[in-house]
């Protein structure tokens, strides 16, 4: 062993500390808990993350002083030996189960995911998700919790650059001693990754949740605890106080505080806290202390079995929820549940990951390796599979689909026969994404994004009449519906759009963010500039019972320049029609109409309404006088939970032709009388 150096820090007795797999176990069980019974998160894996940065800072520390460098293929080799048997595993046995089990439209999301969590990176699959406002009606896949070993995936394969670079700053840069080195480099990025934490917390928690640089600060942590724990030693009843203070803390971080909403942030700073609290507890154990609870020979026996439970339980409770057709775990099947998800997680350890991770790596690395590559290629074999069968069962379908047997709103207005006991569709034949056109040309401003866009449609050349259709995603599921007379009529369709935002000069107490309200304010200035002749936006709020005075001001900008046409917001549902429509069927999915809509249209009752708005109503095509339908002439009315289905908004264009020339007749007879 190298000669230490004086001035360095002091580095820690080696010992096996049972501690950590009690904090495993815990934090383990804690996830499961709250995933089943609470339908919330614990803050668990912000446990094994601090806890993954603990015991990956020593164990590179200790090869770095040995030997003077990593072996990085071994290293890599050695972790997919331990991580990727399980997982793989747990991979395939989602492939099969979610063919059999889940319904077909969550087949495409759930493939997707598959794949990222093969690769880890589903958390930034999920980030992406997250801040996308047309994909927030994903119904939970099998494969979420992939999302907590992505990071640490990650954390794992960048980890060693960590420590090397820092061995290079202090022999061959500063001349300083390395470990006093490598804890400036971590205490660097603690303090880089937690600002970024907390700021990124406050302006888009959604994303930052899934955010890999937003969670860095956790595993710096543990490399620093790592470093300092020789210095952090108090007396035994002191000792013995922190360890359990450190456990309730961890036991009890769910409930108080919402960690989904909150987290990271410095409200992470609190289950690692109690992590940290634990581990200085146990240099200086006593019989009382906690360390003789989590080392206790169960807490150790689950906590090595620990990473398979994490693995198991989260299918399993997903499959339960599809089978049952339930969004809740009565008691005793939530036990049922931790039961199947602790002998499977057994099985997988005992006979999968155990026997390999016995391979040493220095000797059996083609073996160890091509034991990985079979289980990818399972994995991904089946994926690919799944996706193959997926395709030509949707190719065959088309082929033998008549779209005259979907008539969709034709049977309301034109007394078009719709087919009987046919399976419902919402997106035309041929159409790969059952988005508006202008989605698929990137004509919108994503959730998160300052600034704006222009596309124009239809009758570009020689115009007779331009429309502009101007707000989000409820302005622009009409394009579909616009699109259908637009040549016909000799229409210019120019599209403003931006996602989960209203053509308002009100935030609506905070739903509108800052990038909602600087766009409203450059499509004013845009508007104005390139003046349409009419502006198409919506009239409403689905729950409203007036119209927003946001909508009224921004509509008096143009009250002598330009007209607009206010469309009525359509009805929203209680549940993702598609899915719903899937496992129930049409006559299920249906809300009141009375709990959708207000009996007295909302600009019937609304004062300072300025001449220059049309206000149209097609409420009557979504609902009958008792019931909004999730199902119209074999057609799915909506893509999700509110929005209209692209074919079902195609199906709306004559009476929407005919609503926008009324309009039209009604401006030019304003116009004559002035």
């Amino acid at each position: 062993m190298k000669k230490q150096v004086s001035s360095d820090l002091r580095r820690p007795d080696k010992k096996f500390r049972p501690e950590l797999e009690g904090v495993r176990a815990v934090a383990a069980f804690l996830v499961a808990v709250y995933h089943i019974w609470l339908g919330s998160v614990s803050g668990g894996v912000d446990v094994f993350f601090i806890v993954s940065g603990y015991l990956i800072t020593t164990s590179l520390l200790s090869k770095m002083e040995r030997h003077g460098q990593i072996h990085y293929f071994d290293y890599v080799l050695g972790l997919g030996r331990r991580l990727f048997p399980q997982a793989f595993i747990v991979l395939f046995f989602s492939v099969v189960f979610s063919f059999l089990v889940l319904p077909q439209v969550q087949w495409k999301q759930t493939m997707s995911e598959i794949f990222a969590s093969v690769f880890y990176f589903q958390n930034w699959q999920l980030a992406t998700n997250a801040i996308d406002y047309l994909a927030q009606n994903n119904e939970a896949s099998p494969l979420q919790h992939f999302w907590a070993l992505s990071i640490q995936g990650q954390f794992y394969v960048t980890w060693p650059l960590v420590i090397f670079i820092a061995f290079i700053i202090a022999k061959k840069l500063l001349k300083t001693p390395p470990r006093k080195t490598l804890l400036g480099v971590l205490v660097t990025l603690f303090i880089t990754s937690i600002s970024y934490s907390i700021y990124i917390t406050t302006v888009n928690q959604p994303w930052a949740y899934f955010d890999t640089l937003a969670r860095v600060w956790e595993f710096s942590l543990g490399g620093i605890l790592a470093l300092l724990i020789p210095y952090l030693t108090f007396n035994k009843l002191l000792s013995t106080v922190l360890g359990w203070v450190g456990l309730g803390i961890i036991v009890f971080t769910g409930i108080l505080l919402p960690v989904s909403t909150v987290f990271p942030g410095y409200a992470a700073l609190l289950p690692t806290s109690g992590v940290i609290l634990i581990i200085i507890a146990a240099e200086n154990s006593t019989k009382n202390n906690v360390v003789s609870l989590l080392g206790s020979k169960p807490f150790m026996y689950f906590g090595g079995i620990s990473y398979g439970f994490y693995l198991w339980h989260f299918p399993l409770l997903v499959f339960y929820y599809a089978y049952f057709q339930t969004d809740t775990v009565p008691i005793f099947d939530g036990i049922v549940v931790m039961l199947i998800s602790f002998f499977l997680s057994l099985l997988s350890t005992r006979l999968l990951e155990s026997p390999i991770r016995k391979l040493s790596v220095q000797e059996s690395r083609g073996k160890i390796l091509a034991i990985i590559v079979m289980f990818l290629a399972l994995v991904l074999g089946s994926n690919t599979a799944w996706g193959l069968y997926h395709d030509s069962a949707q190719e065959e379908f088309n082929e033998q689909l008549e779209i005259s047997d979907y008539p969709g709103a034709r049977v309301l207005y034109d007394n078009v026969e719709a087919t009987l006991d046919i399976e419902p569709i919402g997106t035309p034949v041929g159409e790969e994404n059952k988005l508006p056109a202008f989605y698929q040309d990137g004509c919108y401003v994503s959730l998160d994004k300052f600034g704006f866009k222009k596309c124009s449609y239809g009758e570009t050349d020689n115009p007779e009449f331009t429309i502009a259709l101007v707000g989000g995603s409820h302005s622009g599921h009409w394009f579909p519906a616009l699109m259908q007379f637009a040549d016909e009529e000799k229409i210019q369709i120019d599209v403003y759009n931006k996602d989960a935002c209203r053509f308002s000069t009100q935030d609506f107490d905070g739903a509108l963010d800052e990038t909602c309200m600087d766009w409203n304010e450059k499509i004013v200035d845009a508007l104005l500039e390139d003046l349409p002749d009419l502006i198409f936006t919506t009239a409403t709020t689905s729950s409203g019972t007036k119209v927003p005075e946001g909508y009224i001001e921004m509509w008096e900008k143009f009250d002598g320049v330009t007209n607009i046409f206010a469309i009525r917001d359509n009805p929203r549902m209680k549940e993702d029609v598609p899915l719903c429509v899937e496992v129930n069927g049409p006559d299920d999915c249906g809300i009141p109409r009375e709990d959708a809509l207000a009996s007295t249209p909302p600009w019937e009752v609304t004062d300072g309404i300025p001449s220059n708005v049309y206000f149209a109503d097609l409420s009557n095509y979504f609902c009958d006088e008792d019931t909004c339908q999730a199902v119209i002439g074999n057609v799915l009315v909506y893509r999700d939970r509110h929005h209209i289905s692209t074919l079902y908004s195609q199906t709306l264009g004559e009476p929407l032709k005919e609503e926008i020339q009324k309009a039209l007749k009604e401006f030019e007879e304003q116009d004559g009388d002035n």
